[in-house]
């Protein structure tokens, strides 16, 4: 039992499990034939069939059911800003299975010259009443059955009045911002709390405009539009569930990390110096103190962020990205690459803050800018 502790609490380490699932989400996921080959050669197809639902979820309700027996993983799972994340988890795979085994379904469909599962949807009508009725009824009496057992079983989150001399440790948002809360550690506020936010609002609304894909619309279908619905859950998953989960199971005392059948030490210490890139290349490599002059000082930082805004997608456009470029056209494939490359600087900003111990690129606190 130990032993499975200790790998559970080795491998949830966020750089061990963010570096596997940013290079292993292709395969799950294949944007090109060459990924689709390999995920049908692992088998990873498996995964949006009915055995692989109930594989999926027996394998999550064993590993929570195991845990439980260590009292420190029962705190945290227990806690009743974490139950939700714990529905969480099961209710994000769940969904996620459901629309992709109708896209799957539908390629298969597709591949064998038939019609898709949708095709007679318009000739199927449902009366209103009682059909619809009874199971939107029966839905209602459920969920207030869930959450009159939820808010007897467990204690409403409330507590005493704010005491500014006494803060919690570890001080954490509700369920529902700990991606942003996560995002903080990176980035400066003005960036995690409003900029980031904004772009990924309109980002998603931006998708179907920028899909310009005719083929596969009105059903599920996921081979013609691989490319644009493996960025939607890269984005959803990795970026934004992944934080949450993150936040709430791996975020101890200090903001510190700790693995999830770890005992959270208020006096665990992990002393870290981060340092702006200014100050990597004029003390560490140059050996001189920082200019007075403000653009001087951040010249380094503000050539590597203009660099990766605007050298970068004409790049992508001949390259890589050469086949989506000339569906879209300049205006469509600047905003596309924008969204991508806006999208990458938070996996990017986190393996530099691993790695190198870096705050900021650019770090203008006489103006409260910094990236």
């Amino acid at each position: 039992m130990d032993g499975f502790k200790d790998l559970i609490n080795f491998i949830t380490r966020p750089t061990l499990m963010l570096t596997f699932a940013m290079f292993s989400f292709p395969f799950f996921f294949p944007v090109n034939d060459w990924f689709d080959k390999w995920n049908k050669r692992l088998k990873l197809n498996l995964l949006w069939t009915k055995g692989g639902l109930i594989t999926v979820m027996l394998g999550l309700v064993l590993f929570f059911l195991v845990g439980l027996e260590d009292s420190d993983f029962r705190l945290i799972v227990f806690k009743p800003d974490n139950v939700p994340i714990v529905g969480l988890i099961f209710l994000v795979y769940f969904f996620l299975w459901v629309s992709m085994k109708q896209a799957v379904d539908n390629d298969v469909q597709l591949q064998s010259g038939n019609k898709p599962n949708e095709y007679n949807d318009p000739d199927d009508k449902v009366l209103v009443w009682p059909d619809l009725v009874y199971v939107e009824f029966i839905c209602l009496i459920l969920c207030t059955c869930l959450l009159l057992v939820w808010s007897i079983g467990l204690d409403a989150p409330l507590e005493e009045p704010a005491n500014p001399a006494a803060t919690p440790n570890p001080s954490k948002a509700p369920w529902y911002f700990l991606g942003l809360q996560e995002m903080l550690v990176y980035f400066d506020p003005w960036l995690a709390g409003v900029v980031f936010p904004t772009i990924i609002v309109i980002g998603l609304m931006a998708i179907p405009y920028l899909d310009r894909n005719p083929e596969g619309s009105g059903f599920f279908q996921y081979k013609n539009r691989r490319f644009a619905i493996s960025i939607y859950i890269f984005g959803w998953i990795i970026l934004w569930v992944m934080l949450i989960v993150i936040g709430t199971f791996l975020r101890g005392p200090n903001w510190n990390f700790f693995g999830p059948f770890e005992y959270w030490d208020l006096h665990k210490l992990e002393p870290l110096t981060n340092i702006n890139l200014s100050e990597i290349i004029y003390i560490k490599f140059l050996n001189t103190g920082l200019p007075q002059n403000i653009l001087l000082r951040e010249i380094f930082g503000i050539f590597l962020v203009i660099g990766y805004f605007l050298i970068l997608p004409p790049l992508f456009a001949k390259t890589i990205f050469k086949r989506i470029y000339e569906q879209l056209g300049n205006f469509s494939f600047g905003v596309f690459v924008f969204l991508v490359l806006s999208m990458m600087s938070l996996p990017i900003k986190m393996y530099l803050r691993w790695i190198f111990n870096l705050k900021y690129l650019i770090a203008i606190p006489e103006f409260f800018f910094n990236i």
